[in-house]
């Protein structure tokens, strides 16, 4: 019975990590120039959890490394998150929640669909941001299926497709597909991709 405890325990060490708290990190054993960027906080940074301190000290870090042009841009994100209420910060965090939990293609293909859309002009940026705002749950929805079934090669394809048809034909497109049922939509769905694909 003996032998069977001390396999037992001697089991469970081999095969659970233990967790450790994290340990403060001291004003002093901060950098130079970390405690330079970490300043404002300074009278606070004793009482702050260990997690936050490390954390502070990563974006620390991140700054000294840094283009002038990327501090601006963090300057104005900063600025940005800092006139937000506190619901939709809370809405913010959910949503990056929800997007590191996403597969890593997804996310990749997330980034680059960002990517896309900061490339476009301020004006078509709000056309797009009143098109999605219109849109019934439905619709966006059925957005989000084509955008992740699709290439950005795809899209870029059917994009210029769109753009040659004639002001004829685009009336007849948007016309058959007011008139189908839902069934009728998703075969035209299907029947896209695959012409995509060919």
């Amino acid at each position: 019975m003996t032998k069977f405890l001390g396999y037992t325990l001697l089991l469970m060490l081999v095969l659970c990590k233990p967790v450790w708290a994290q340990a403060p990190i001291s004003w002093d054993s901060l950098s130079a120039s970390e405690q330079q960027i970490l300043q404002p906080l300074k009278d606070k940074w004793a009482q702050l959890p260990a997690e936050r301190q490390q954390h502070l000290r990563d974006g620390a870090q991140r700054w000294q490394t840094m283009t002038p042009e990327q501090r601006a841009q963090a300057k104005a994100r900063l600025k940005k998150w800092q006139a937000l209420t506190q619901e939709q910060r809370e809405k913010m965090r959910e949503r990056f929640q929800k997007f590191r939990e996403l597969p890593p293609e997804q996310q990749a293909q997330l980034r680059k669909m960002y990517q896309w859309f900061r490339q476009q002009s301020p004006e078509r940026q709000q056309e797009l941001r009143q098109k999605w705002r219109n849109m019934s749950e439905e619709q966006r929805q059925n957005l989000r299926n084509f955008l992740r079934e699709t290439t950005p090669e795809e899209r870029q394809q059917l994009r210029e497709q769109w753009q040659n048809a004639s002001p004829e034909e685009r009336a007849r497109i948007r016309e058959h597909w007011r008139n189908a049922s839902p069934a009728q939509r998703e075969q035209m769905r299907e029947r896209l991709r695959q012409r995509l694909r060919h």
